[in-house]
């Protein structure tokens, strides 16, 4: 065994430590725990003397039957709520507010091994207690000489009051971007119409027009569904790709529509299908896209195969024979 694979081994040895799998746990055996608290104490949800531990979401082309660790941290706290009669249910999605990385953000956001462990849980006891958990991503890596990626997750315990100041923030933070972007856009268009000769002569006009667009009334403005935003990212990327224009434009809007999942309510093609299968075409056949992975190709496998397994999708079964 040469230094590379002791330091490899030693790695993963430092995110596995501490992760128990949750097979052979039932909730009964949560039964000695008195509190959510003392879970996420014993069970080591956190790191020692931290408020946030590593958990292993993609263990690479090489899975397997290999355990995801990032959903643990739910599952520990739902099996406990169902030792004291109750079910863990979520209260609000989480925004991954606390992940700085734009492109973190993203990656995260296509993986549901991530997705369907984190926001914010309450559970009600049986013995009339009541108690709230945040599990939020915080950042994401990939270990060193390896495929393995894992996220920081923070776990703890919080109030109601708690989640809807953080769901305010989110709600206010997004209103103030739109409301500068409608401004900018305001103050670009007049002043495109603005005859050169007139500048001067226009300022009074300009000003009381951006004015006049800043007191427009909210309930003009037109709230697109998921399913619709999904549905106008797909036929754009789909457009683009197929005029060989805008690939990387067209790259990233496939990613987005891809990431908002199996939509319910979604009539039509299967556009979170379409979607993916447009994404492995990037990753195989748009170099300035590709570049973005470490290993590509082995990313639209993964997402092929996806599509092929639990979508049945014809042409993402085809196109996995093809890289075969």
């Amino acid at each position: 065994m040469n230094f590379k694979t002791l330091l490899l081994l030693g790695g993963v040895g430092l995110v596995l430590h501490g992760c128990a799998s949750m097979n052979g746990l039932t909730s009964e055996s949560f039964n000695q725990y008195a509190s959510p608290q003392e879970v996420i104490d014993k069970k080591n949800i956190n790191d020692n003397n931290s408020s946030a531990k590593e958990y292993v979401y993609y263990w690479g082309p090489q899975q397997g039957e290999k355990e995801i660790q990032s959903l643990l941290p739910k599952q520990y706290l739902s099996r406990f709520c169902a030792a004291k009669g109750g079910k863990l249910s979520l209260v609000q999605k989480s925004s991954m507010s606390l992940v700085k990385d734009i492109w973190s953000k993203k990656l995260l956001n296509t993986y549901s091994s991530v997705k369907q462990g984190i926001g914010a849980y309450q559970c009600k006891q049986t013995d009339g207690q009541h108690w709230y958990v945040s599990i939020e991503p915080i950042s994401e890596r990939k270990l060193d000489h390896t495929e393995t990626r894992v996220v920081y997750l923070q776990t703890k315990l919080v109030s109601l009051e708690d989640i809807k100041k953080l769901n305010a923030k989110t709600v206010t933070t997004a209103v103030i971007a739109e409301k500068k972007t409608n401004v900018n856009n305001a103050k670009n268009t007049i002043a495109s119409k603005m005859p050169p000769t007139k500048v001067i002569e226009e300022k009074k006009p300009v000003v009381a027009a951006i004015e006049e667009e800043k007191e427009k009334p909210q309930a003009e403005k037109v709230v697109l569904s998921p399913q619709l935003q999904q549905m106008q990212l797909y036929a754009s990327a789909r457009k683009d790709l197929g005029r060989g224009q805008n690939q990387i434009n067209a790259c990233n809007n496939a990613e987005r529509a891809y990431g908002y999942g199996r939509l319910r309510g979604a009539s039509g093609i299967n556009v979170y299908a379409e979607s993916g299968v447009l994404v492995a075409k990037c990753l195989t056949s748009v170099p300035s896209y590709s570049r973005r992975f470490s290993n590509p190709q082995d990313r639209a496998k993964r997402i092929l195969q996806n599509l092929s397994t639990n979508q049945n999708h014809a042409v993402a079964k085809y196109m996995l024979k093809q890289m075969n």
